[in-house]
């Protein structure tokens, strides 16, 4: 794959840079470094989309809601019309009054600063590519570009695009490449005749569009591979991933990967299934080495069918390094079993060592974060992912992976426990504030460079104001507090702080942190505070390698439980976060509202105060406490006779001690909101009994969210059609099904005693019956067959419902989301008023004690 080296803006850290390679523009530094595909190998390409219609103003902003977006509104409700250049956008919707349709164009054209156009005068205007090929043109960042491609017969090809959002072919929406990156290609059928490409908004106002017909219907490509180095001198296989192309009609089983180096080594290893028409992230298995040698080596991988035939192969290029130099690991993830790296900045010397967790800014890889810092004594440097250079802003997945690779490097790292340390910067500053909030029994001390604590307070939650007296806006606001780590705040007593920011930071002012000060200031014992004396946002490796940060860690470890004698632990749910030392949450009365949970130890009695808690525990053997220790909770004292973890429930206003958790309930191991579905293995399940327009459409829902968690989480989710799906071929996994009672034969299975039914033409939320064929939902229920697994739920009740879940806005970091959401298509071009109930099941995964706002 030829590659060359692509400017890209950033707002985050890097090793320092030559002079040839940077400069400043205001505070942000422009750099080159990350890899951008330059040329299509994969095929043959057949045509360059060189002219094209923009429609300004038509797309929206929103960070915690942003489920509006006229282009899937005129799908959904068939007001769909060929764009002709001059032409507004008509639709008929005699329902939408003149006050409505005003408001709706306000709410539609809050992004970019566009100008607010009413959408009665929205007009497709011509735009051409520039000499590069790349469509342009400012607009581009808040307006939908469309083409069109004249196929001379019906035939798979691969979209080859870059620099949209979303793709929108011929109806069915995709993933598209918001960053620019160049990895994505589509494998799509096209129909003879006209086919139309509407590409959404991306970060850059630019867009490159190309049609590849296949050098082969399977193959390999060399974009975006997951790599690790070879470790010299290690003995177990390394973990690989490289993208497979399925340009047929036909499901791919009984695939093998063989990967052989120049020295004979070779490892098979049998890869994942492959759905039809889509593009996955397989794994294999890289061999050990026999070689001493350092340096980059080629690698043959080879691809082979059930019949053990050859289908594809690529020579890799991967490099051998040893352990004691800056170098890449890999692991598989609990999220969807993909393949995740991190990189280590290695400690010197032998003998047990400390860990410091280094989370990296926007646009950063994780291999860049690492060789920002030089090799240290005591401690080995070890920086995730975030699952992207992107990713998720260190939040949802992006935690879930900081968290993977804290226990993967301790384990491989065989580091000390107690001494385990966080930093990052710029966006990695978040991550610290919030990782260090969410989780502070993990870290000794945590030190945030160039930081702002709270993402929406630092983005201003833009394209919400809106919204914010809507009580149902309430409701994903309150399903997104597991973000807002001012709340969180007093989680830090236990652990140091350092804050490092540059005096001249004009891309993150440093009134953020001078906040967080004057907040610590009022109840913290130990953090330290500096101000880098003319430092803009990086000004060069001391933006992180400080010294001083690295002589206040190694003051500092985690204490030990019985040495922890007062906890103040504060938490949005337990499904973020559960556990402070030795007090942990397992139910909230009040879903996803702030819990705190205070508790005081001594020799006589533990005192423990909580609020907004249904129950919790506390583990009394890792405190040394005697034999009967009373223990007050609020106004109640116990004397409990136990040698393990205490249980205490809240019910009909008394505490009372319990034997533990009821895993049929909700628990710290299985909670809501509708995004805690996208995890612990999830299998994507797709409906094959309705008509050919709703499956063929489901199947693609599905496979939408497959791309788009592969292209912003490097995943690889399994996706399957119901009638393949067996529970125990499937066990302990969360399950995500897209269809309807009528039409996925796995709903009866999974879904019989949920309190959301959704049939052909209804939607019944517990007694209240919908009809009409323009419901849609979202909702998550627990796995009747395991005490662990969620089943995540994307339904309609027809046509129009179905094509109202085209957004799949709950694959983000920033976004809230309840445990259910029941609206109709309108939802799409007018917003929360057409969200008809939004809110949480009970602790009985119920709506008898539910907590929702329902509309008339």
């Amino acid at each position: 794959m030829k590659k060359h080296k692509s400017i890209f803006f950033t707002l985050l850290l890097l090793p320092v840079l030559s002079s040839a390679q940077t400069k400043k523009m205001g505070n942000v530094v422009e750099y080159f470094g990350k890899e951008k595909v330059e040329t299509t190998t994969e095929g043959t390409v057949v045509h360059h989309f060189t002219d094209g219609l923009i429609l300004g103003g038509a797309t929206r902003g929103g960070a915690l809601f942003n489920g509006q977006d006229l282009m899937s509104w005129l799908l959904a409700t068939d007001n769909y019309k060929t764009p002709v250049l001059g032409q507004k956008v008509a639709f008929d919707y005699p329902a939408l009054k003149d006050s409505e349709r005003s408001a709706a164009s306000q709410r539609l054209n809050l992004r970019g600063g566009h100008p607010l156009v009413p959408l009665d005068n929205l007009t497709w205007q011509a735009l051409n590519v520039d000499s590069t090929g790349v469509f342009s043109d400012r607009h581009l960042r808040s307006a939908l570009l469309y083409t069109a491609y004249q196929s001379p017969k019906e035939q798979i090809v691969l979209l080859d695009a870059k620099g949209g959002t979303r793709t929108i072919i011929n109806g069915m929406m995709h993933e598209g490449d918001h960053y620019d990156f160049g990895y994505t290609l589509i494998p799509v059928k096209l129909k003879k005749g006209v086919n139309e490409f509407i590409y959404t908004p991306g970060r850059f106002g630019r867009v490159e569009s190309k049609i590849v017909v296949p050098t082969k219907p399977v193959s390999l490509t060399q974009r975006d591979m997951t790599l690790p180095d070879i470790i010299l001198g290690e003995g177990d296989a390394k973990w690989a991933a490289i993208r497979l192309i399925n340009a047929t009609e036909k499901e791919l089983r009984g695939l093998t990967i063989t990967a052989t180096l120049p020295t004979g080594e070779s490892e098979i290893f049998a890869t994942e299934s492959l759905m039809p028409l889509s593009v996955r992230k397989v794994r294999f298995r890289v061999p050990v080495t026999t070689s001493t040698q350092s340096g980059e080596v080629v690698m043959k991988v080879t691809l082979r069918d059930r019949s053990a035939k050859v289908v594809d192969e690529q020579n890799i290029k991967i490099q051998q390094r040893p352990a004691t130099i800056h170098h890449e690991r890999t692991f598989v993830s609990r999220i969807d079993s993909s393949v995740q790296y991190y990189s280590v900045a290695p400690a010197t010397g032998v003998g047990p060592k400390a860990l410091v967790l280094s989370v990296h800014g926007a646009s950063v890889e994780a291999r860049n974060q690492a060789r920002a810092y030089g090799l240290k004594d005591w401690t080995h440097i070890v920086a995730p992912t975030n699952r992207r250079p992107f990713g998720f802003n260190w939040e949802e997945w992006g935690r879930i992976d900081a968290l993977e690779v804290l226990t993967e490097a301790k384990k491989v790292l065989n580091t000390i426990a107690e001494r385990t340390y966080l930093t990052g910067h710029s966006m990695g500053g978040h991550g610290t504030w919030f990782l260090g909030t969410t989780y502070p029994d993990k870290f000794a001390a945590i030190a945030p460079c160039a930081s702002y604590p709270d993402i929406i307070g630092y983005g201003g939650g833009r394209g919400d104001e809106q919204h914010r007296a809507n009580e149902a806006y309430q409701m994903f606001s309150r399903a997104a507090n597991g973000g807002r780590v001012l709340s969180l705040a007093h989680n830090l007593t236990q652990s140091g702080v350092y804050i490092l920011h540059g005096d001249k930071d004009t891309t993150v002012p440093i009134e953020q942190v001078r906040a967080m000060r004057e907040l610590l200031g009022t109840f913290h014992p130990n953090f330290c505070y500096y101000e880098y004396p003319g430092g803009e946002h990086w000004y060069g490796n001391n933006s992180v390698d400080w010294f001083p940060i690295f002589e206040f860690f190694a003051r500092q470890s985690i204490p030990a439980n019985k040495d922890v004698k007062t906890v103040e632990f504060h938490t949005a749910s337990p499904a973020i976060s559960a556990q402070d030392y030795w007090l942990r949450v397992e139910q909230q009365e009040s879903p996803y509202n702030f819990t705190t949970i205070s508790g005081l130890l001594n020799d006589s009695i533990v005192v423990v105060t909580p609020e907004n808690v249904a129950l919790f525990s506390i583990d009394l053997p890792s405190m040394g406490l005697p034999h009967g220790t009373p223990i007050k909770v609020g106004e109640q004292t116990f004397t409990v006779f136990t040698d393990s973890v205490a249980y205490f429930a809240f019910k009909n206003g008394t505490w009372s001690e319990v034997h533990g958790v009821n895993p049929k309930e909700k628990y710290s191991l299985r909670q809501g909101g509708f995004k805690q579905a996208f995890d612990n293995g999830v299998v994507l399940v797709y409906a094959t009994g309705g008509t050919k327009e709703e499956n063929l459409w489901w199947q693609n829902r599905a496979r939408f969210d497959a791309e788009t968690f592969l292209y912003r989480g490097n995943g690889s989710m399994d996706v399957i059609a119901d009638t393949e799906y067996k529970a125990d071929n499937y066990k302990d996994r969360n399950v995500v099904l897209y269809g309807n009672a009528s039409n996925n034969s796995a709903w009866n299975t999974l879904l019989a005693f949920s309190p959301i039914q959704v049939r052909r033409g209804e939607l019944s939320l517990g007694g209240e019956l919908y009809r009409g064929g323009d419901l849609a939902t979202l909702f998550v229920q627990p796995h009747p067959f395991s005490d662990v697994a969620l089943v995540g739920v994307v339904s309609g009740s027809g046509i129009s419902g179905m094509k109202a879940t085209a957004l799949n806005n709950y694959i983000s970091g920033i976004t809230g989301y309840p445990d259910f959401m029941v609206f109709s298509s309108d939802m799409l071009l007018k917003g929360l008023p057409e969200v008809k109930a939004t809110g949480f099941f009970d602790n009985s995964w119920s709506l008898e004690h539910s907590e929702m706002v329902v509309n008339p």
